[in-house]
């Protein structure tokens, strides 16, 4: 048995309230969260800073980032994993679903090699304790690109997979529904106007070969997998109803109030992008949060492509009171991964603890913990 580590004089978000109090750790685990001020000799004080949960990530692509932080300037991968890690860890991000692309309709060449190294990368060091965070794996499966099937197969069964996230990024659907917007998209990353056109036609063209079957495959291969099963980049009420039918529980990044409304509405667990609420509006012409979060049409937020939106999203004034928009980065991602062992500060729960200043309104990670041991 360890000794105990006693946090006091912090400000504790607790479910429902914020105590002025104590937690004591043992074994990695919380074992007591008390009022008041501790004496206990080698109790560390905490001068008023808030004590929040581990913070839980349920997307990010982040490692695509650090893999590929230039246009035509590729990191080697296990160095990517390592800095992505760190940047996680600082930002109070103790738990992280890697989000990794499975098929790609033409935005990045390389995420199919992306997707194979981090998940070698992941597996080879996860059990080394040189990762401060803890990884699993979310297979975001591109439903109409061809290679999808056989790329997704070989890890369907990974111990790791915690979500599955069914997204399709044809222009003329979804995040793309707008095509002069995807037009635009692609003239400015450097493709001339005609070959744009050309592949708007060979896209959807494949949509219409292979979306169905692929998703029909893809939805067999997961049933009875205790796995969290989302859609991504819902537009109608239409889709969330079809999502729904096919035993889909999660709408990922809704694009509309519509079907966020609709989603929420028939019992689907709703995850909003933090970088939005953070920047006050969506970077593609979507649904703000803030509107969401109003509607109360969110019950959990993903740092998507920014790790510290997360902690930054917790103190956001459209977020509600504390306990509650702490509970959008902690609890309830940690709820819709099945992850019952963490995401709040109770008695027998992991210790995964962040230490919190707010300076001029920005919060600043001072210390993390994973089951007690201090990792940034």
């Amino acid at each position: 048995m360890t000794a105990d580590m006693i946090l006091t004089g912090a400000a504790l978000a607790l479910p429902g309230a914020v105590l002025a109090g104590t937690l004591v750790v043992r074994d990695g685990r919380i074992l007591e969260v008390q009022p008041g001020r501790s004496a206990a000799p080698g109790a560390i004080g905490l001068d008023g800073d808030l004590l929040i949960p581990g913070i839980v990530d349920l997307h990010t692509d982040n490692l695509e980032r650090q893999v590929q932080p230039r246009i035509n300037a590729r990191w080697p991968s296990r160095s990517a994993l390592m800095a992505h890690d760190a940047q996680c860890a600082v930002a109070g991000v103790t738990t992280v679903l890697d989000a990794l692309c499975l098929g790609d309709l033409g935005f990045e060449k390389d995420r199919v090699r992306t997707f194979r190294e981090g998940v070698a990368d992941i597996d080879a060091l996860a059990d080394t304790g040189l990762l401060r965070a803890e990884h699993f794996l979310h297979l975001r499966c591109e439903i109409p690109a061809p290679d999808m099937l056989a790329l997704f197969d070989p890890v369907a069964e990974h111990p790791r997979v915690r979500m599955v996230s069914l997204m399709d990024h044809t222009p003329g659907v979804g995040q793309y529904a707008d095509l002069d917007h995807y037009r635009k998209l692609r003239r400015d990353s450097g493709t001339a106007a005609n070959e744009v056109e050309q592949r708007i036609a060979e896209l959807q063209a494949q949509r219409g070969r292979l979306r169905d079957g692929n998703r029909r495959a893809v939805l067999a291969r997961l049933v009875g997998r205790h796995v969290a099963l989302a859609s991504h980049d819902d537009r109608t009420a239409v889709e969330v109803a079809e999502n729904l039918a096919d035993g889909i529980t999660v709408s990922e990044f809704p694009v509309t109030m519509e079907a966020a409304a609709a989603a929420r509405a028939q019992g689907m667990q709703v995850i909003a992008g933090a970088p939005n609420l953070v920047r006050g509006g969506s970077h593609s012409g979507n649904v703000a949060v803030a509107a969401l979060l109003e509607a109360a049409a969110v019950d959990a937020l993903a740092s998507d492509y920014v790790p510290t939106s997360l902690i930054e999203a917790a103190f956001h004034r459209a977020a509600g009171t504390l306990p509650d928009a702490v509970a959008l980065v902690t609890d309830r991602p940690a709820r819709i991964a099945g992850l019952a062992d963490r995401g709040r500060l109770a008695p027998g729960l992991r210790a995964d603890l962040v230490r919190v200043r707010l300076h001029e309104g920005l919060p600043v990670v001072r210390a993390v913990w994973r089951a007690g041991e201090r990792m940034a």
